[in-house]
């Protein structure tokens, strides 16, 4: 199965916010996810806010069947479904329907694991979603992708996915992911980005996001960069330059996508592009000026 999603990825896809898509007309989403499709763009993937979150988002799997058909090719990923936000059985029934739907053209990512003990959560869940009740087993199979930052996590993908799907990290994780799950397994990096030459406004941006909550001191992200080797003068606060630089490609179209092939130079399978931008339609521009330099224009 590995080999057959990495061949219908391609190079680069397409992350977008949740946020985004909650406060984007199905109008609007169906133009603007066609125009992807036609950039060249391999994949379109959003995620799923927690259920307890101010943060307006639709249901996750009506989501992305709106996305499937809206286009005609082009695959499309859960990244990620929130484990917290439905049970196990629910979550393998979706996501095998979507599958048999629109065979080839569909990858669940799960993540959304946190407490005392996320892991062993997610080590039980994935056991109940194994097992599901008996009318499902007949359902579709579908490429499965965690969220995993931290080597135990990574363990728990070689054993129990087809790969791992990393948000907002260095290139230096790309390589130590790819390391650490092997040549068989799919590495599928999330990369911020932002046409923006200025570097105090390019870098705003991230910090935005951080403030939002992203970088809080108990976030999984936060202890994550310090255990990458980041400083606590790196990653509280106000966020070093360094840190800021290392997560977010910016500048000029050919900044930004040289940042994009150092991931795939670093072991990634496929690269998600995640444009900053006010609203789908901005965003989908930025994608138009970078497509030539990634996938080619296909108009």
């Amino acid at each position: 199965m590995v080999e057959r999603v990495r061949e219908r990825l391609g190079r680069f896809g397409v992350w977008i916010p949740p946020y985004v898509l909650g406060v984007t007309s199905v109008e609007v989403q169906r133009r603007e996810l066609v125009r992807i499709e036609r950039l060249g763009y391999g994949s379109i993937w959003t995620g799923e806010t927690p259920v307890a979150s101010s943060m307006r988002s639709r249901e996750a799997f009506a989501q992305l069947g709106l996305m499937l058909a809206a286009t005609e090719r082009i695959v499309v990923g859960a990244g990620i479904a929130n484990i917290g936000n439905r049970a196990a059985t629910a979550m393998h029934t979706g996501a095998a329907t979507l599958a048999e739907a629109y065979p080839g053209r569909f990858v669940l990512g799960l993540g959304g694991h946190s407490g005392e003990r996320p892991l062993g959560m997610l080590r039980e869940y994935l056991d109940a979603m194994a097992r599901p009740a008996d009318t499902a087993n007949q359902l579709a199979d579908y490429p499965l992708v965690l969220a995993a930052l931290g080597p135990r996590a990574h363990e728990l993908a070689r054993e129990r996915a087809h790969g791992v799907h990393p948000f907002l990290q260095p290139v230096a994780h790309t390589a130590a992911a790819r390391a650490a799950v092997g040549p068989g397994s799919l590495v599928i990096p999330h990369q911020s980005v932002v046409l923006e030459t200025d570097p105090d406004t390019a870098r705003s941006r991230l910090r935005a996001i951080f403030d939002a909550g992203v970088g809080a001191a108990h976030s999984p992200y936060a202890r994550h960069y310090l255990r990458l080797g980041y400083s606590e003068a790196d990653v509280l606060g106000r966020r070093s330059d360094r840190l800021i630089d290392d997560l977010l490609a910016w500048g000029d179209e050919a900044a930004v996508a040289a940042r994009l092939t150092a991931q795939l130079d670093a072991g990634a399978d496929h690269v998600l592009v995640h444009p900053f931008a006010a609203d789908l339609p901005a965003a989908v521009d930025q994608l138009e000026r970078l497509a030539p330099l990634l996938v080619g224009a296909a108009y």
